[in-house]
């Protein structure tokens, strides 16, 4: 049965005024019979595709994606055939798959737009990766994730649960080229500690989208990294709940766009117990001609969220012409009651000083803009904790670096 709230999506207005017509604000919304959804947290969720409609990209969660580049999305697939999966590491903690209606698939997760919707239904069986209780694993887990091919399509859903006072890193890791459409439900039991590190390294010609939605119990910690290199359109948007007293979540991205690619993260993070801890960091390098990123942050502080600290930013370097980033962060705050809320954005092109100085004790101006840029991104790759990701994350940066001195 589909379950959806009551807020009408901007996508079931059909009350459009006539190419040229004056636009009255006030008249539209009061022959709509409603005002348009605005925060994320008011945004209609169901399991249905055809309960949110087709995008039309004037929808505030879609004004910034090229909608008909997704199109291929907006159904579910035929075959499903687009992707496999590989256990590379961890293989001893896969457990049963589950279908739609088998806990703990859909414990939390509830779609928020037509993709995730498609992606719910066209996985007939979810992946489920399950760290046992009391458990502390070591090597990070790892599932790699490999596209068949631009023209194939895939629908896939991935629960991701860690049981209660267990620790453990999970890793997937995308490769090949596919149309994607995917949902990831991370669950942090109380006193857990688990990190997710969603990598997308796709070919130039994939088209990624996918929702990813976590609540965090008591006591709970949850780290949660979006690496976003490759793919023609990849578009991950982070949904996490911290539920739990004492629950912290540390949101943090780090994107690097080429020339025509879109790259973009729509994060969400609900304080929603009390004494909860939040930091979202994203930070990401443009360069070549209509390379895009988009970040778009939405943090509410519910009202019983007291004593809590809370902060987002997102920073963004462009090194070339042509580039463009776009960066919105929200805060919304329903208790006075707490530590500490804010939120900040930057984008910009190089520090001139940050180069002057440098040059100034002999270094080249191509290295001195090489040390910069890997100082930019390298905070938030070392903020893995897992040397081997790190050292190729790094390298992946020099790679990049290198193409755009050519």
């Amino acid at each position: 049965m589909a379950a959806s709230t009551t807020a009408p999506s901007e996508a079931q207005h059909t009350n459009a005024p006539q190419a040229g017509a004056h636009i009255d604000p006030a008249a539209q919304v009061a022959a709509a019979g409603f005002v348009p959804v605005q925060t994320r947290s008011a945004r209609p969720r169901s399991f249905e595709p055809e309960e949110f409609g087709t995008p039309t990209g004037r929808e505030v969660n879609w004004k910034h994606t090229p909608v008909d580049r997704l199109s291929g999305l907006f159904s579910v697939a035929a075959q499903n055939d687009g992707v496999s999966h590989e256990i590379t590491t961890g293989e001893q903690y896969i457990a049963e798959s589950l279908s739609a209606g088998t806990a703990p698939r859909g414990e939390h997760f509830l779609s928020e737009d037509i993709v995730s919707a498609v992606a719910w239904q066209g996985s007939a069986e979810a992946l489920h990766v399950r760290v046992p209780r009391d458990e502390e694993i070591a090597e990070p887990i790892l599932v790699t994730i490999t596209g068949h091919g631009a023209d194939k399509r895939a629908d896939g859903h991935i629960v991701i649960e860690a049981l209660e006072h267990s620790s453990a890193t999970v890793i997937l890791r995308h490769r090949g080229s596919a149309q994607y459409a995917q949902n990831v439900e991370i669950i942090a039991r109380a006193g857990s500690r688990l990190t997710v590190v969603s990598v997308q390294r796709w070919d130039d010609d994939a088209v990624h989208a996918a929702s990813h939605q976590a609540r965090v119990d008591n006591d709970a910690v949850l780290k949660h990294f979006v690496i976003s290199f490759g793919g023609g359109l990849v578009r991950v948007n982070p949904n996490v709940e911290l539920a739990g007293n004492g629950s912290e979540g540390y949101l943090y991205g780090l994107s690097y766009a080429d020339a025509g690619q879109h790259l973009e993260s729509q994060v969400y993070l609900h304080h929603k117990g009390a004494h909860t801890k939040g930091d979202v960091l994203y930070k990401g390098a443009l360069q070549g001609e209509s390379a895009h990123s988009v970040w778009i942050g939405d943090v509410l502080i519910g009202a019983n969220a007291t004593g809590t600290d809370s902060y987002e930013a997102n920073r963004n370097l462009v090194l070339t012409e042509g580039a463009r980033a776009d960066s919105i962060p929200n805060l919304e705050i329903e208790t006075g009651d707490i530590l500490g809320a804010g939120h900040a954005s930057a984008t910009g092109r190089f520090d001139d000083e940050q180069l002057f100085y440098l040059q100034a004790r002999g270094i080249t101006e191509e290295e001195a803009r090489r040390l910069v840029v890997l100082g930019f991104l390298t905070d938030v790759v070392q903020r893995l904790g897992i040397p081997a990701l790190e050292e190729e994350l790094l390298s992946a940066i020099e790679t990049e670096l290198a193409a755009v001195n050519q």
